[in-house]
């Protein structure tokens, strides 16, 4: 339960990989990598698509596309692009981070727009910006949250943030690592949730149980520059088609069952919060993480996983357990029971 991330390929995923038609994708001649871009821009209603091997490399490509040297994004101070991807859009990018806590739910709409520096739309660079600092060039919003406990930012959040990016001429990115369990949670579309951005960053290899694989979601004119950026860090594939039908088989056929991760998420907190009151909140599981309050984390993961449950950790005193793909309703009720008993022997939450 470490993360939906150690997923593998079911067996129809494998035969879709196996009989994949293929060709070098360096030269965009890959038939299975070109129907995938096709499908997920269709998808999620933008104009292009690019392959890519990672999320991380997803938000790299797409923010240094709209972001350029001595600019700035601004995100969320527990965002994923800052906390998780090794600070590389400073150290590759020459593209600073600056942070807001609770930038895509709790932050006023108002402190947001006085953060970004940059002039509103029809205004003179000189008049609205003041001398030597930085220009800001987007804002960066996850969704689902990950450091959040998979926390969906509802679309009307993000219709705000759209506005507000558009008036002050910036461009919204999102972190749609899971953005797929977002939709599945709100009962809404995909595009629904990916029609605010500017481009959007989505996983393949998560939920839906890809081996590998991201796409970069954005308009055809920044497309040239993502693939641009994929070559410079090494990330142009050559015969792809074989990792490409796994993603497009993940999003024909996977996308709807998240919702069975999400109830045995439910079921969980709700086990464990009976085991040991206080310690997790039911009511803050919306996909398919769920948060623990404990003494000791590392200790707490030591004791697990000698009974076989293998679980991650967001803090010195915050567990995350993930559901996913390859665990049904008996292996959570087996690590219901193991972490329940585990919680009964911490000391009572003062």
């Amino acid at each position: 339960m470490r993360s939906d991330t150690v997923t593998r390929p079911t067996a129809a995923m494998r035969q879709a990989m196996v009989t994949a038609p293929v060709g070098d994708d360096h030269y965009g001649e890959d038939p299975s990598v070109r129907a995938l871009e096709e499908y997920a821009a269709d998808l999620l209603g933008h104009e292009a698509a690019v392959f890519v091997p990672s999320g991380t490399m997803g938000n790299f490509v797409a923010l240094r596309a709209s972001a350029t040297v001595g600019t700035e994004i601004i995100a969320d101070a527990e965002a994923h692009v800052v906390t998780y991807e090794m600070g590389g859009l400073a150290a590759l990018g020459g593209v600073q981070t600056r942070t807001l806590p609770g930038l895509a739910d709790t932050a006023d709409l108002a402190e947001i727009a006085r953060a970004i520096r940059a002039p509103a739309r029809g205004a003179s660079a000189s008049a609205s910006r003041t001398y030597g600092m930085v220009r800001t060039a987007a804002l960066a919003v996850e969704n689902t949250h990950a450091r959040g406990g998979g926390r969906v930012v509802p679309p009307a959040r993000l219709d705000q943030l759209g506005e507000l990016a558009a008036r002050t001429g910036i461009a919204l990115h999102c972190d749609g690592a899971r953005l797929w369990n977002a939709a599945v949670a709100g009962s809404v579309e995909p595009r629904r949730l990916a029609a605010p951005f500017t481009t959007l960053s989505v996983c393949l290899s998560k939920g839906l149980g890809a081996p590998v694989g991201s796409l970069v979601i954005c308009p055809a004119g920044l497309a040239d520059d993502v693939r641009e950026w994929r070559r410079r860090l090494g990330g142009a594939m050559r015969q792809a088609g074989v990792l490409a039908a796994a993603g497009l088989y993940a999003l024909r056929h996977h996308v709807p069952r998240l919702a069975d991760d999400h109830r045995r998420a439910a079921e969980l907190a709700a086990v464990l919060a009976d085991a040991a009151p206080g310690r997790v909140d039911p009511a803050r599981v919306e996909t398919n993480m769920v948060l623990v309050e404990v003494g000791d984390t590392a200790r707490t993961i030591g004791q697990a996983a000698e009974a076989g449950v293998l679980i991650g950790a967001t803090g010195p005193t915050t567990l995350r357990l993930v559901t996913h793909l390859d665990l049904d309703d008996t292996a959570v009720h087996r690590a219901g029971s193991v972490l329940a008993t585990l919680l009964r022997a911490e000391p009572p939450v003062s």
